[in-house]
């Protein structure tokens, strides 16, 4: 059932967009991914930690497979904006490397060190690194971009950048109007302008393939989010599908682009046909 939005209580509105709280062993399945990323991190030492701006965190992490023309997937953290790191999510390179793919893994800064406004900025700087200098690193193919929760929501934006083939939003937000109104503007401080210019729901079309996933376990706010989005670029034919990843709440959803031969890396390949 949808929340209304304009009678619900500050409490309501806080836990329509509180994933933590939702998923009840959250903290176990974050400390298992980063607990398996550190090693697998480690043997890429080569191309680790590669700066595409000035501070610690503008800076990539890139997994070279075997061919260097092969597609590259573009992964980008979640953590509304304002938490996580790269380093952590390392293991999503693992079924993306085991079809043949390239991995390049973003890192960016996070609010309120920085807004939001700097953070689509270099967004948008690191995939003009990625184009000038990737060939140099052995990712030369095409990029599928794709991110996670806060990562979605940047992937939808990223994705108007002229090196980006194809992309896969994610559980992401794409209307910050709501999101202004939760406890996350502590952080964020959105701004009316930001909210114009950074939701995706609220700029052109971008008529690539993009596809919009989404777990069947999410909270019902990120799923309207999904669905919405999806039928705004449906409305102006761009092409791309909706997928519902059946029975995946927010964290449990990556599964599907982590393991080899998962349901969205299935569809990454598709987009490029």
């Amino acid at each position: 059932m949808s929340l209304d939005w304009g009678s619900a209580t500050q409490r309501e509105r806080d836990s329509a967009y509180n994933n933590s709280e939702a998923v009840v062993d959250s903290p176990k399945l974050v400390e298992e991914r980063n607990t398996i990323s550190a090693p697998f991190r480690a043997t890429f030492s080569g191309t680790l930690n590669l700066a595409y701006g000035e501070s610690q965190r503008e800076q990539w992490d890139l997994y070279p497979g075997k061919d260097p023309q092969a597609p590259t997937l573009v992964f980008i953290h979640g953590g509304y904006w304002q938490r996580n790191r790269r380093e952590d999510f390392a293991i999503m390179a693992e079924g993306a490397l085991a079809m043949g793919w390239n991995v390049a893994i973003c890192g960016y800064s996070l609010c309120p060190e920085v807004t939001m406004t700097r953070i689509a900025y270099q967004i948008h700087e690191a995939l003009g690194w990625l184009s000038t200098h990737g060939a140099e690193y052995g990712l030369a193919g095409p990029i599928v971009l794709t991110g996670w929760s806060a990562g979605g929501h940047l992937t939808a934006l990223g994705a108007e950048h002229p090196a980006v083939t194809a992309a896969i939003a994610i559980s992401g937000i794409y209307e910050l109007g709501p999101v202004r109104d939760t406890y996350l503007n502590t952080a964020l401080k959105l701004t009316d302008e930001e909210i114009v210019e950074l939701s995706p729901m609220r700029r052109p079309v971008v008529q690539k393939p993009m596809a919009i996933v989404y777990g069947g376990a999410e909270l019902p706010e990120l799923c309207r989010q999904s669905r919405e989005f999806y039928a705004m670029r449906a409305d102006a034919q761009a092409p791309g599908p909706l997928l519902h990843i059946p029975g995946a709440n927010h964290f449990r959803v990556l599964e599907a682009l982590r393991q080899p031969g998962g349901a969205m890396l299935r569809l990454a390949a598709e987009l490029l046909l």
